[in-house]
């Protein structure tokens, strides 16, 4: 009689094998066997189980997904960045190029691409659950080649009228949109106590591609032949590619990245969305529409000065914005904010008076102050955001209501806030059109930050509003 083999039995108190899931072909799993959740990535880089608030898979292998992903978007967004603010630089080249344009047409060129970025921010938040995270920054990256492309054509016929110059800075816009794609997407993948820094990085290394821009592009126009416009298209074609294909290569999809259409309809119907985007102009807004205008102006008031300084004005502004949001964290966003706007009004009325008295320096140097105060507010405006929807007693359910609502301010508020990109250079045309200069402007900006400094201390700030002790 033939006996069947047995296997052994394991000794009393051997753990038992983990389970094995088939979990489809292509299919890789990330997390070490006994780590729960388990993250899975299938077939198209699209990750299933991701948790970042599960410690046990946050501390295995969350983090490095995490940082890879984050290094990426930086990267993809500051190309975002400097494509949006590429004619900011390539308008006061335009008359060397051949073109004859008034000072109007020229702060219409800078105007619009703010005009649509602002315009395409919610959209573009919306296509990262849509499409996933990894594959819209493939797609934004691949789309910043229309822009560029539609530049190096244009900037070659002097002769184009403007009709279609304009609708070709206003493609540029695609650029500001990378913004709300990017911010949403790094969302998914950080627990709520890193969120903060995290995203602070992402928006200053978006911003950064705002002072590139303004450093490369008088440095690589400048040929042989003299100035080739046409070169500061043609530096972004292989950088969109790059980012394409590192995102394509590298960057994953979360399965689980959702995004409720209604919590904007939520946020847009609490007055304090509003009263926050409207402050949210006077800091993103000036940052943007005064990053956009600076070189022109440079060239206009004082035109024996080179352009390749215009950038440091950007980059202050961009260094600024997270230290902003770290002094709000101690101080409180509604006093730093306010503190901003004084200083952005001071830094105002000084560049009016070197305007007066011509002096470069106290113009320029007025300028920078600016640049670090909106760089700074822009910090402390993103940190009242939660704390400001956060207020109030309530159980688990709802303070998770109010965190859906506060997403929804935050992307209501970019959207809004980079509407001061557009109006910003539109005030400095009127003006140099009514008046001859631009110093009308300049104080209309600064009675706009005292009503702007005096909403935030009156509904934020002070003791006796709505929100009592809190420090919001």
């Amino acid at each position: 009689m033939t006996q069947t083999p047995t296997t052994p039995a394991p000794p009393a108190g051997t753990p038992a094998p983990p389970a094995t899931t088939d979990h489809g072909p292509g299919a890789v799993v990330l997390s070490a066997p006994g780590v729960a959740p388990e993250l899975v990535r299938h077939r198209g880089r699209w990750l299933h189980g991701w948790n970042p608030e599960a410690s046990d898979q946050w501390q295995d292998v969350g983090r490095t997904v995490a940082r890879r992903n984050l290094g990426l978007s930086v990267f993809a967004e500051f190309l975002g960045f400097a494509v949006w603010a590429l004619w900011s630089i390539v308008v006061p080249q335009l008359p060397a190029a051949g073109f004859v344009l008034t000072a109007d047409q020229m702060f219409w060129l800078i105007a619009v691409p703010s005009l649509v970025g602002a315009a395409l921010r919610i959209p573009y938040t919306f296509a990262v659950p849509l499409f996933g995270g990894r594959n819209w920054t493939v797609v934004s990256a691949l789309l910043l080649l229309v822009p560029t492309g539609a530049l190096v054509w244009a900037v070659q016929r002097p002769d184009l009228s403007f009709g279609v110059l304009l609708l070709v800075a206003a493609l540029a816009g695609v650029g500001g949109g990378n913004f709300a794609s990017s911010m949403a997407n790094i969302s998914f993948f950080y627990p709520e106590r890193e969120k903060g820094r995290a995203l602070g990085l992402n928006a200053a290394g978006g911003n950064l591609g705002t002072a590139a821009v303004q450093f490369a592009v008088p440095i690589v126009i400048v040929g042989a032949a003299g100035v080739q416009l046409e070169r500061a298209g043609l530096m972004f074609v292989p950088l969109a590619i790059l980012a394409a294909l590192l995102a394509w290569r590298f960057m994953d999809n979360v399965k689980d990245a959702a995004t409720d259409p209604r919590t904007y309809g939520s946020a847009a119907r609490r007055r304090h969305t509003w009263i926050i985007s409207f402050i949210y102009i006077g800091t993103f807004g000036s940052f943007i529409g005064f990053s956009g205008a600076f070189p022109t102006l440079l060239r206009n008031e004082f035109p024996d000065m080179t352009l390749s300084i215009a950038f440091l004005g950007a980059l202050v502004g961009s260094v600024a914005r997270p230290a902003g949001g770290s002094l709000a964290d101690r101080l409180g966003g509604a006093r730093v904010t306010v503190a901003a706007f004084a200083v952005m009004a001071a830094g105002t009325v000084s560049a009016i008076f070197a305007l007066r008295s011509g002096s470069f320096g106290l113009f320029f140097g007025s300028f920078l102050v600016l640049f670090l105060a909106t760089g700074a507010g822009n910090g402390s405006v993103y940190r009242m955001i939660p704390a400001v929807f956060r207020h109030g007693a309530g159980d688990e359910a709802d303070r998770a209501r109010r965190a859906k609502v506060a997403a929804g301010c935050i992307g209501i508020a970019g959207a809004v806030g980079a509407v001061g990109g557009f109006l910003i250079p539109r005030g400095f045309a009127i003006s140099t059109t009514q008046t001859g200069g631009i110093e009308a402007a300049l104080w209309v900006i600064v009675g706009m930050y005292g009503v702007m400094a005096v909403t935030t201390w009156v509904v934020y700030g002070r003791r006796g509003a709505a929100f009592g002790d809190a420090v919001i």
